[in-house]
């Protein structure tokens, strides 16, 4: 697509406007009556001519999309500068929305970076189909989007939460991929100018940034929209460090729990632990900020041992309350995997609060599995596996495990990533998908957890599959341990009045 400099752009633009439109059905019998009038058939037939000839030239015939920036990032700030200075010129207001796709990294390691980034190219038209005319689309990073909305007399914040949802609508329809279906969920974080007082392009860029922060901590597929409390996160990397470093030591790091629960009878059949930083100014900060960091500052095993300690510690709280839950499940970074006395440290963490082992499930992703040769990892696997842990295969279905490897681990459970269950109950390739991997855990002898499960019409069509347990948002959320004995109650009282889910027999 060739640029076409501003001004021009903006002419065609009135000129398109000025040729189309209902008063061009007034106007057009006159003009062609008085050309015809004043210089016989000659001037009819220029008019006749020429009128279309205009219309072309501005744009008339060619279909609508609204106007795309492909440019590098920075463009951003001065595309909300020009559009504030018109905005302001003309008493008209407007607002910034900022997408992001769910889990992009995910969606990398399953399909490839080169499908990935043709997914999140076709995304754009997507989103420009939601919009009106005048309205910009700015790609920013991988998965990343930018919306900036034409200056309009009146925008309320119902009118722009409508307008997410639209967005939202039209990235989440499924996309095929090789003849294959790929769901894609996305966050939403947006501002109006009227929520940051009399704002500057930086300001509005900033508070959208901010509303982006809080949906996707919030996510997957959530919305929010610039409130004044909302603490903007633009800190270099070393502060962060210094601070993820100092959170470490003084307990900032916690686990969060998350049920499990049978697709049989409702029973909780474990938690998983999720960490989750409780920052004493930013609050919850998201592991997706939080996990890269970690990482680079090379604390990620600092907290694998802080995880499996309060994690087995909740689990015998959980015993010591009279409440039955019958595993815990721990994620183990490729970082930790190769540390060679992990199984040592798992052997004295269990013994020491008197724990059987099998109630601790090791959850290993499936890309480390699939990446891993006879090393430190599998041996470190293996030892796991023959103390009598439970090895987890998470997220089943985006790595290139094969069944010889499944064995060869000793796999007791896969657990069936989010990106199969999407939509499972509305849509039939899904679900012949999620079949094929339910049918061959089930000749393999494996346990099935399905996660990301958010409806009950997912929930539904899982256990009609025959998928042993559910785990999601559309259960219950991640919550502090102070939170689970209650929640545990509730629901051991829930589903007593809850009609069974059987499995599809037909």
């Amino acid at each position: 697509m060739q640029h076409i400099p501003r001004a021009m752009e903006e002419l065609r633009r009135k000129l398109r406007s000025a040729l189309s439109g209902p008063h061009i059905l007034a106007f057009l019998p006159a003009v062609v009556l008085g050309a015809f009038w004043l210089g016989g058939e000659v001037w009819l037939l220029i008019v006749s001519l020429g009128l279309p000839v205009l219309f072309g030239v501005a744009g008339g015939f060619t279909q609508w999309r609204p106007a795309l920036i492909d440019d590098s990032p920075p463009q951003l700030p001065d595309l909300l500068r020009d559009s504030l200075v018109r905005a302001r010129r003309k008493d008209l207001h407007l607002g910034c929305f900022l997408l992001a796709l769910d889990d992009f990294d995910k969606l990398i390691d399953h399909h490839g970076r080169s499908v990935a980034q043709r997914i999140s190219g076709r995304m754009v038209d997507r989103i420009g189909s939601a919009l009106r005319q005048g309205d910009y689309v700015l790609q920013r990073d991988a998965g990343e989007y930018a919306v900036v909305l034409a200056p309009v007399r009146q925008i309320d914040l119902e009118t722009a939460i409508q307008l997410a949802r639209r967005l939202q609508s039209a990235i989440e329809d499924p996309i095929s991929v090789d003849a294959s279906s790929v769901y894609v969920s996305c966050s939403i974080g947006f501002v109006l100018d009227g929520q940051v007082g009399t704002p500057q392009s930086d300001d509005l860029l900033d508070a959208a940034e901010a509303a982006l922060d809080d949906a996707r901590s919030n996510g997957p597929s959530a919305i929010r929209s610039y409130a004044p409390g909302m603490k903007t996160v633009h800190r270099g990397h070393v502060e962060m460090a210094r601070d993820i470093e100092r959170a470490l030591e003084t307990g900032q790091f916690q686990p969060w729990f998350q049920p499990q629960i049978s697709t049989d009878t409702g029973q909780v059949t474990g938690f998983e632990a999720l960490a989750r930083w409780i920052h004493p100014h930013r609050g919850v900060v998201p592991p997706s900020e939080f996990l890269p960091l970690l990482e680079r500052c090379g604390l990620i095993e600092n907290l694998g041992e802080m995880m499996l300690t309060q994690s087995l510690l909740a689990l015998a709280k959980w015993d010591a309350s009279g409440v039955e839950v019958p595993r815990i499940g721990v994620n183990f970074a490729s970082a930790e995997l190769r540390n060679p006395k992990l199984a040592d440290r798992v052997t004295w963490e269990l013994d020491r609060l008197d724990l059987s082992p099998n109630r601790l499930s090791v959850e290993v992703l499936e890309t480390v599995v699939s990446a891993s040769p006879d090393d430190v990892i599998a041996r470190n696997i293996n030892a796991l596996a023959k103390l009598g842990c439970v090895i987890d295969l998470d997220d089943f279905g985006t790595g290139h495990s094969s069944i010889a490897s499944v064995r060869r681990f000793d796999v007791r459970r896969i657990k069936i990533d989010r990106s199969f269950v999407m939509k499972v109950d509305t849509d039939p390739e899904q679900q012949k998908m999620v079949a094929a991997i339910l049918t061959m855990a089930d000749r393999l002898g494996l346990e099935t957890v399905a996660e990301g499960v958010e409806t009950a019409g997912e929930h539904a069509m899982l256990a009609q599959l025959g998928c042993t347990h559910v785990q999601g948002f559309g259960i219950a959320r991640p919550m502090p341990f102070d939170q689970t004995l209650d929640w545990i109650r509730n629901n051991d009282i829930k589903r007593k009045n809850t009609p069974r889910i059987g499995r599809r027999t037909g």
